[in-house]
């Protein structure tokens, strides 16, 4: 369903439903929406699949990057969760890209939603390569929390926050996302979460390293940050 949902990020859970009928996979329709909702899966549009759920009690910052031309490394950083599943479970993936370079700067890997795991991903970026100028998340509680959002503005980065309902507002690391499953995740049996790590590890090493990006004139998005930043 994951699959799936990753090609056709714009399905319902009836869409969804007809599409595994035809693949062979019966399944009910209560079952499909009651799966697509146990693995975070919603409607690309209008809404983007969020896994981080809100906290109303949490501050919600306004959306920064509309209008804004993106035109060096470390101006804009991009956080985001998605769900990797393994051979037998699944796992949580926390990852940050830094928006120009599509260079993959941080990611950790959680069996929770609990927030620590983003908070520790944005530690490894900064105490890597230094600050952005803006972070640009969802409105999960993950990243409104003041444990996150503290971090951010101790180190003088500007917080912005995805309008909600807008699909498109972190579209750089939902690419890589993208990316990593169809490249990496979904073409391999990882029994556990070592075998995991080590093959997200080598991939993001090939995505940096070696793997060219038409957006990026076929270069790489370590010759655009490492050159520029």
């Amino acid at each position: 369903m994951d699959e799936l949902f990753t090609e056709y990020p714009f399905y319902g859970y009836r869409k969804m439903y007809n599409k595994l009928k035809n693949e062979g996979i019966f399944v009910g329709k209560d079952k499909v929406l009651k799966y697509m909702r146990v693995l975070g899966l919603e409607t690309f549009y209008p809404k983007k699949k969020n896994l981080s759920s809100s906290n109303k009690e949490n501050k919600i910052y306004p959306y920064l990057l509309r209008g804004i031309k993106i035109k060096r490394p470390n101006q804009v950083w991009s956080i985001d969760i998605t769900y990797i599943r393994m051979a037998a479970g699944f796992m949580y993936l926390a990852a940050i890209i830094d928006w120009y370079s599509k260079y993959l700067l941080s990611y950790k890997l959680s069996n929770s939603l609990e927030m620590n795991f983003c908070i520790e991903a944005l530690k490894d970026a900064l105490n890597i390569y230094g600050n952005p100028e803006i972070i640009n998340s969802d409105q999960g509680s993950q990243f409104t929390s003041m444990d996150f959002t503290s971090i951010a503005s101790k180190n003088d980065i500007k917080i912005s926050m995805d309008s909600k309902g807008r699909a498109l507002d972190n579209i750089a690391i939902e690419r890589f996302f993208r990316s990593l499953k169809y490249e990496n995740i979904y073409i391999n049996e990882y029994n556990d979460v070592k075998e995991l790590k080590e093959g997200i590890n080598k991939y993001i090493e090939f995505y940096n390293l070696r793997r060219l990006h038409q957006t990026l004139n076929y270069k790489t998005p370590a010759e655009i940050y490492h050159n520029m930043a």
